[in-house]
């Protein structure tokens, strides 16, 4: 049972919060996920979704959802190894593999649970991992759980990662991890330069393509086509949560040896239920429709490069970026929640971002484009940031 004196601490940090202007209640939507979406009983335009390729309310996928469900059910009851592998699941595998030009797939529930069952049965005390500064924290977690060595170097900076792996030419093995599209600054990790490196020092090389893939690359194939070294990229792990879908469900896509050992060792594909048959279905639906074309791709990359343009003209300070991400920097935490909100009074949802999930005095609104955007939800929203910043001056 909780003691009062905890009680009284929570109470106390929760009132801090309030008191720094940084408490984050939830939000609640009163309907699916688009460009446009219900809040308290008033449609805004979301400008915050990783919808990238606005399919996450897609007519199609929807169907395609509903029908899996009727043939294969609504979830397993089971661990894959046991009773939870359906020739659905072994379809997914082999069409992401595909999709993503790798020899073999291996499903988890989130791509968090991916980056968590990734490192530990790969490496160990005797092993290195150089991991960029700003990675996603499930890379964070999941070298935690794992004993290799760790050196961290600075964002995208390739002479510090040499520095990294010349200090670590002791180690067994090495592997390079790094986000492909960085979440909360939209910026493409140097992947040219990382192989090189990887090939120079016999590392490994593993990217989370969680925001990339789908929409960047000529195709949408992520962060190694678009940088021109597909075939070289060991190990990607990516999320059908964003732009497949948004539903939720990751993949570890690699080297058959190294899915192979996966499915023997990882503990959260052992220990956690099997993805559900409706998940793998719209999945299936979103890769079938983009392998036969993928204009949403195009509309997402224009939408981006037109919501910057705009906002460029208008003074605002941006992180430069090819991305559908586009932050917009304001550095004071404060101001970046008090934004958000006078957004949301003018019918735009984005949310402000502060420590502890970007660096201390790095607070921003961080917008997110989608395909199902349209040129005027775009000037509109750029006009609403305007009249906010006067509103605030």
């Amino acid at each position: 049972m909780m003691s009062q004196t905890m009680k009284t601490e929570l109470t106390q940090f929760m009132e801090g919060l309030h008191t720094e202007g940084l408490f984050k209640a939830e939000r609640i939507l009163e309907g699916p996920q688009g460009s446009r979406i219900t809040v308290g009983s008033r449609e805004v335009l979301n400008f915050c979704a990783n919808n990238y390729l606005g399919l996450s309310d897609n007519a199609e996928v929807i169907e395609s959802v509903a029908r899996t469900m009727e043939r294969w059910g609504y979830g397993l009851s089971s661990v894959r190894f046991i009773c939870g592998t359906q020739r659905l699941h072994k379809d997914l595998e082999e069409a992401i593999s595909r999709f993503l030009g790798m020899e073999d797939t291996i499903l988890f529930s989130s791509c968090f649970d991916a980056n968590g069952a990734l490192f530990e049965p790969l490496l160990d005390e005797q092993d290195a991992i150089l991991s960029d500064e700003l990675n996603h924290a499930s890379i964070i977690d999941g070298i935690r759980l794992c004993k290799a060595q760790r050196f961290r170097y600075r964002h995208s900076d390739m002479q510090h990662l040499r520095e990294q792996l010349i200090g670590s030419r002791g180690c067994r093995r090495r592997m390079i991890c790094t986000d492909g599209v960085f979440s909360m600054d939209g910026d493409i990790a140097r992947l040219q330069e990382i192989c090189d490196l990887a090939q120079q020092f016999d590392a490994l090389i593993m990217v989370d393509d969680s925001h990339a893939t789908g929409y960047i690359g000529q195709r949408g194939r992520g962060s190694a086509e678009h940088c021109k070294v597909e075939g070289k990229v060991d190990i990607i792990t990516t999320t059908f949560g964003k732009a497949l879908g948004g539903a939720s469900g990751g993949c570890i896509s690699a080297r058959a040896e190294i899915v192979a050992l996966l499915r023997q060792r990882s503990r959260p594909y052992l220990f956690s239920n099997t993805l559900a048959p409706a998940i793998v279905g719209g999945t299936l639906k979103v890769l079938k429709m983009l392998e036969e074309g993928n204009p949403y791709r195009e509309r997402t990359v224009a939408n981006a490069r037109h919501f910057r343009e705009r906002m460029t003209e208008e003074g605002f300070d941006l992180v430069n970026g090819d991305t559908a991400i586009v932050p917009v920097m304001l550095y004071d935490e404060r101001l970046a929640v008090r934004m958000a909100e006078e957004l949301l009074k003018e019918g735009i949802y984005v949310i402000g971002f502060s420590y502890p999930v970007v660096p201390k005095g790095r607070a921003r609104i961080r917008v997110q484009l989608s395909a199902a955007h349209t040129p005027d939800d775009i000037d509109k929203a750029v006009a609403a940031f305007v009249t906010v910043r006067d509103r605030l001056r």
